[in-house]
């Protein structure tokens, strides 16, 4: 007997010179998928939807830095799809994407999200639904998606394995977030892998053994 097929399948393409990890996301009962944070690198991007057969059905933002987003508008002007998320206060960043770019030397533009997301939102990608949670304290507008029956999130820039977001860009705040790590995410679960924005992939437990940041012991 062949194996059951999870309801979600994740493939993690880092884009830009800043290495970001772009998640292409998608729901194997349709076929149906979601780029997460497509900072940039679109025929990268565009050639791993042709190799796994997804139909693109959005875009999904954490936030409004531009290896996250500088993209995305693009992309879902090219594909004709929605853009959801991140949350209203990161405005001001999406905004400035047209000058950021070059300051970076990358190619960015400014995009209005078709949706802007809160705590306590979902979002529908084919038969599967990601929970929404703000988490400020990286940027004031930043959101994590959660996919609860797979144990799975989506933290952009909120925490690394070992490491958490740097919180001295404009309206950064390290005590918000660290709350918004101790107060939305642990309540997750230990089991619960997460892709950060950038390195490797982790566990909300594996952090809470062993961040020198935010883990339980330094926050003793």
């Amino acid at each position: 007997m062949s194996e059951t097929q999870p309801p979600m399948r994740v493939a993690i393409l880092p884009v830009t010179p800043l290495q970001q990890n772009c998640s292409l996301i998608w729901c194997t009962a349709t076929m149906k998928g979601a780029l997460v944070d497509p900072g940039g690198d679109l025929d990268k991007l565009k050639a791993a939807l042709a190799k796994t057969g997804v139909t693109l059905e959005k875009v999904l933002v954490t936030h409004g830095h531009l290896d996250h987003c500088g993209m995305a508008g693009e992309l879902a002007k090219e594909l004709g799809v929605p853009i959801e998320g991140p949350h209203e206060e990161d405005r001001f960043w999406i905004a400035q994407l047209d000058d950021d770019g070059p300051r970076w030397n990358m190619e960015a533009h400014s995009f209005e999200p078709d949706r802007w997301l809160d705590n306590g939102d979902q979002v529908t990608v084919g038969d599967l639904t990601l929970d929404v949670y703000h988490c400020p304290g990286h940027t004031p507008g930043h959101v994590v998606f959660h996919h609860a029956p797979s144990h799975f999130a989506m933290v952009g820039d909120v925490l690394f394995q070992g490491s958490i977001g740097r919180t001295d860009f404009p309206r950064g705040d390290l005590q918000t977030l660290l709350d918004s790590i101790t107060g939305r995410l642990w309540p997750l679960g230990a089991e619960t892998t997460f892709v950060p924005g950038h390195g490797p992939i982790s566990t909300f437990g594996d952090e809470r053994r062993s961040n020198p940041f935010v883990g339980d012991a330094a926050l003793a």
